[in-house]
C-alpha cells in the first residue's frame, strides 16, 4: 500500500503518474483535511481516502505536504508508524536531519524533490535516503519514481542545487514557454498555433538533449550558422543577459531552498 498525506498538486501529480503507470488504485489511499480535493481524488482517480493513522501503515508513505507542515505531520504519524514503513518526504529544504527529529529512532527516512512532469510520465526525480535506509528500500522509492519519469539517486548535499534545476525547472521552461508564444502572437501567429510550435520545440529539443549524447552547447552549435537568423537570436539573448539571468535564478532557489 502507498500512503499520500497531502492531496495538492504535486501529490495528484504523482498519484496520476503511478496509476497511468499501471499501480492499482486501491493500492493507494490519500488523506488530506481538504473534503473536496478527497472527492476530486476519488471521483477523478479512483483513489479512496484514508485516516492519518491508517496512511501510517503503509508500506510507503509519502507526505507531500507544505515545507512548514511537515515536522508536524510527522510528529502525529509517528505514534502508529510501523517500524518497517519507509516514510518519504517530498518537501522542498526540509533536510533528513530535521525529518528524523519528530519520528520513532532508525524509521526509514527517504527525501525525494519531484516535479510535475510526474503527471505525464516524464517527471524528473532526486532521491537521498537517510543512514537506517537500506538499499532495497531506496530502489523501491526509486521504482516508484521512475515509474512517472527518471529519477537520481544523489548526496544530500546536493539536494538543493538539484531542487533548483529540477524541482523548479519546469516553471523556468513554462516562463521561457510563455515569452515565446507571446512572441509568436506579436509576429501575427495564432496564440493556438504558437502555443502547438513552441510546445512541439521544447519537446523535440528536449528528446535531443535527452537521447543524442551530445551536450546542449554542441546541439545549440549545429542549428546555429553564422551570421544567420538563430544567430542574431542569440546574439540579442546574450545582450540581454539571460544566461547570466539564469545563473542567478538557479543560485536564487537553492539559496531559498536552504532557508525553508
Amino acid at each position: 500500500m502507498i500512503g499520500v498525506v497531502g492531496a495538492g498538486a504535486m501529490g495528484e501529480a504523482l498519484v496520476a503518474g503511478w496509476i497511468s503507470a499501471g499501480t492499482a488504485p486501491d493500492g493507494i489511499a490519500v488523506v488530506d483535511r481538504d473534503e473536496a480535493r478527497l472527492t476530486h481524488f476519488r471521483d477523478v482517480h479512483g483513489v479512496s481516502a484514508t485516516s492519518l493513522a491508517e496512511a501510517a501503515r503503509s508500506d510507503v508513505l509519502v507526505v507531500a505536504v507544505k515545507p512548514h507542515h511537515v515536522e508536524g505531520v510527522l510528529t502525529e504519524l509517528a505514534p502508529d508508524l510501523l517500524p518497517t514503513t519507509v516514510v518519504v518526504s517530498i518537501a522542498a529544504g526540509v533536510t533528513l536531519e530535521r525529518l528524523e527529529a519528530p519520528l520513532p529512532e532508525g524509521q526509514p527516512i527517504i527525501r525525494v524533490m519531484p516535479n510535475t512532469p510526474a503527471l505525464v510520465g516524464r517527471g524528473v526525480a532526486g532521491i537521498t535516503a537517510g543512514p537506517t535506509v537500506d538499499e532495497s528500500d531506496v530502489m523501491r522509492v526509486k521504482g516508484l519514481m521512475d515509474a512517472v519519469g527518471i529519477s537520481v539517486v544523489v548526496p544530500e548535499s546536493q539536494f538543493d542545487a538539484l531542487t533548483a534545476l529540477s524541482g523548479s525547472g519546469p516553471a523556468y521552461l513554462f516562463a521561457v514557454a510563455e515569452a515565446m508564444i507571446e512572441a509568436g502572437v506579436h509576429q501575427g501567429l495564432s496564440r493556438a498555433d504558437a502555443t502547438t510550435l513552441v510546445g512541439g520545440t521544447f519537446a523535440g529539443a528536449a528528446a535531443m538533449l535527452e537521447h543524442s549524447g551530445e551536450s546542449a552547447t554542441v546541439l545549440r552549435e549545429r542549428v546555429t550558422s553564422p551570421a544567420g537568423t538563430t544567430a542574431a537570436a542569440l546574439r540579442v539573448l546574450d545582450e540581454r543577459g539571460v544566461r547570466a539571468a539564469f545563473l542567478a535564478a538557479v543560485e536564487a532557489c537553492a539559496r531559498r531552498s536552504t532557508e525553508l
